[in-house]
């Protein structure tokens, strides 16, 4: 690897999936107070809503993922317009 490409805040990040559960260990710069343990050492901790460890498109699960309501107030407008 190139010497003094990345910023300088670049670590190892845990990125935890809220829906499945599963950890991620990445390369990343992003900025997190949260720290985790993860084989044996601690990490910086981030969490996801989803990955592909959770998305229909990578598990071949048909659901919906939907967390505001956003699909219901569609479907209810959709059907007073009718």
């Amino acid at each position: 690897m190139k010497k003094d490409i990345h910023p300088e805040n670049y670590r190892p990040v845990v990125f935890e999936d809220l829906a499945s559960g599963a950890q991620f260990l990445i390369g990343s710069t992003i900025a997190t107070t949260a720290t985790t343990t993860f084989e044996g050492k601690e990490y910086p901790k981030a969490i996801v809503e989803i990955s592909s460890k959770s998305h229909p498109f990578y598990t071949g699960e048909d659901r919906t993922l939907d967390k505001a309501g956003r699909v219901e107030r569609f479907k209810q407008r959709a059907a007073k317009k009718k």
